[in-house]
């Protein structure tokens, strides 16, 4: 049980997905001007990444290892990944339409997400168990949520302060995910 502990710290704090693997960035520079946008995003990441990374892994390790396929690892958990959100967009519109709406636009852009992608891949190349990936796709997907809200409230307040004309725009925003990177890295004594 402390393992998953320290995989769950581990993947929020010390090596969040964004911040320190830089898996993501697109979304994360992309939806993060208001904190609901970014709550919307992180939790549509929350489910797909969980649920992904189950399937994934149960692909990997039935036929792609088995049958050295390895070298269609890739390329396999990118077509699972676009129809698993495919399935679950039909799903959520004919079963729950509420859920549906408050996801909008975010269900079909994890599709191109590569912290998905990222994170399925970085699970079997580390030999997790099935449990443990659930675990480490889970905690990376809370630590997206985190670093983009906490983002996304940044950028808030960036949009109400005086900034000067030639900081306006992407270069705050990337300059602001420097310094919450930086801010990040003072967890990387906790776990090792």
């Amino acid at each position: 049980m402390s393992s998953y502990f320290i995989i769950f710290i581990s993947a929020v704090f010390v090596n969040n997905i964004i911040l320190t693997q830089f898996l993501g960035i697109c979304p994360f520079l992309g939806v993060s001007k208001k904190i609901s946008t970014a709550l919307g995003m992180g939790f549509a990441v929350m489910f797909v990444m969980t649920l992904s990374t189950i399937v994934t892994h149960i692909i990997y390790y039935s036929y792609l290892r088995p049958n050295n396929l390895m070298f269609m690892t890739t390329i396999t958990f990118i077509l699972v990944i676009a129809s698993m959100v495919q399935m679950v967009e039909i799903i959520l519109k004919k079963t729950s339409p509420i859920l549906y709406q408050a996801l909008g636009i975010f269900l079909p852009l994890i599709t191109t997400n590569c912290a998905v992608l990222g994170i399925a891949i970085i699970t079997v190349q580390k030999n997790y168990t099935l449990t443990a990936s659930v675990c480490y796709a889970f905690s990376s997907a809370v630590g997206f949520t985190l670093a983009t809200v906490v983002f996304a409230g940044i950028r808030e307040r960036l949009a109400i302060t005086h900034i000067p004309e030639n900081l306006k725009g992407a270069p705050i925003a990337l300059i602001t995910a420097g310094l919450l990177s930086m801010a990040f890295m003072g967890f990387s004594g906790i776990v090792h």
